[in-house]
């Protein structure tokens, strides 16, 4: 059974909903038959990254918020991120174009370490205000995951894999994604948002049985919440 999930690197609903559907994965008995497939999406295609900035200014500026504001707002995504074992740390996280960080995802997908480059990227831009559109950041970040470091630098002054992000992007207007993260369970079911564990376990039970019964045997390869809108609201 496949699981396709689109999410941006920049999104902090993404990386709740990751833990939460990790936390739901855990106590699905079939979990070792589920196959996942992270897809690009980009909420702020047209940033220019900013080393200087951090995300307060870069929302208030946005936004038109007051960063008294803007920090009011983003405490409370840091206490749900809490919840699930995540730090948030949006004083030193920098606003930086994700292009490139889901290049290397795809990369990461021929490798089959693609779930783990996902999980180092967002800790790396959330927890640890590192810029996730500098070269030496990707090489490092990918390394850390089992990428050779020569084939990063190589993507990276190339334009590989830019396609397939543009690919997922589409495909995501397609399937109707107008937030993220957005998860599609086998082409059948989709769950929108960083919903609790509960609901997204009870969609893997439910297209599980569902395809058991179709095929007489285990099935191959197909609500909102919290999320990031595609106009960049979170």
């Amino acid at each position: 059974m496949k699981v396709d999930i689109w999410s941006d690197i920049m999104c902090p609903f993404c990386y709740i909903g990751k833990r939460n559907f990790e936390n739901a994965l855990d106590q699905f008995e079939h979990k070792d038959d589920i196959k996942i497939q992270w897809r690009s999406f980009q909420l702020a295609p047209e940033l220019v990254t900013d080393p200087s900035k951090n995300a307060y200014d870069y929302l208030a500026e946005k936004k038109g918020w007051t960063l008294e504001y803007t920090k009011k707002i983003h405490s409370q995504l840091e206490s749900s991120a809490r919840e699930v074992g995540l730090v948030y740390n949006f004083d030193t996280a920098i606003p930086a174009n994700s292009f490139n960080a889901h290049r290397l995802s795809h990369l990461a997908a021929r490798h089959l370490v693609q779930g783990e480059l996902e999980e180092r990227l967002f800790r790396a831009y959330f927890t640890e205000g590192k810029n996730i559109d500098d070269t030496e950041v990707l090489v490092q970040l990918g390394v850390e995951t089992g990428l050779p470091a020569e084939e990063i630098r190589e993507m990276l002054q190339s334009d590989l894999y830019a396609d397939q992000v543009s690919l997922d992007i589409n495909m995501a207007q397609q399937v109707g994604v107008q937030g993220v993260p957005f998860f599609v369970i086998d082409n059948k079911y989709a769950v929108s948002g960083a919903q609790p564990s509960e609901v997204i376990l009870e969609a893997l039970q439910k297209t599980w049985h569902e395809n058991k019964n179709e095929l007489g045997s285990n099935p191959s390869e197909g609500t909102d919440n919290a999320a990031c809108s595609t106009d960049g609201n979170c």
